[in-house]
């Protein structure tokens, strides 16, 4: 192969990847806002602006599709928890696992990224997507284990808190002034959810 024909093929191969992760991002809202089983392809090919022809020349199927997205999902929650713990005012399991905490709560106001993962807990039914919300769970436990020194237990309650925050936002719990709403929500911290179309200009 000429030279020229290695810089074609690499080029191509970008392009390609460029635009993978480009579909990955509108696929990331489109199923977030409906979920696997109702939203058609063609959807998400208009969100990013290509046609669903080509969404099909990168990904198998939906099925391939949304599993990427949402293992796009797990990607940025991981990187987000481990920055998050570099940020910590000391060494210490505790101290680690509450500024991984805080950079959790600051992650899910982006309500898609919130929402697709309720959807694929929703869709388990589907032996890949099950699959994939395992492999999600497992990396997020190993990271925050390793991570911060903590033992089991303390882990085990991080996921827990984290499954919380997910039901007091994705329910409005916050913005509602019963009694039994502070037993949920006491200690619990959390960023207001931000709705894309709110912020759309």
């Amino acid at each position: 192969m000429s030279t020229d024909q290695v810089r074609q093929t690499s080029g191509a191969r970008s392009t390609a990847e460029a635009q993978r992760a480009r579909v990955v991002r509108a696929a990331v809202g489109a199923f977030a806002r409906t979920g696997y089983h109702a939203t058609p392809v063609t959807e998400v090919a208009s969100a990013a602006g290509i046609s669903p022809a080509y969404v099909f020349r990168l990904f198998r199927d939906k099925l391939g599709l949304f599993v990427a997205a949402l293992e796009h999902c797990h990607e940025r929650v991981r990187t987000a928890v481990l920055e998050g713990a570099d940020r910590a005012e000391g060494d210490s399991p505790e101290e680690v696992l509450s500024a991984m905490g805080q950079a959790y709560a600051e992650l899910i106001a982006d309500r898609d990224l919130m929402m697709l993962q309720v959807h694929a807990q929703s869709a388990c039914e589907v032996p890949e997507i099950r699959q994939a919300v395992q492999r999600g769970l497992g990396g997020m436990v190993e990271a925050v284990r390793s991570r911060s020194g903590a033992e089991d237990v303390e882990v085990q309650r991080f996921m827990a808190t984290g499954q919380l925050c997910h039901l007091i936002v994705t329910t409005g719990l916050e913005r509602l002034d019963e009694p039994w709403v502070g037993v949920l929500t006491a200690g619990i911290r959390h960023v207001e959810p931000v709705d894309p179309e709110d912020t759309a200009p």
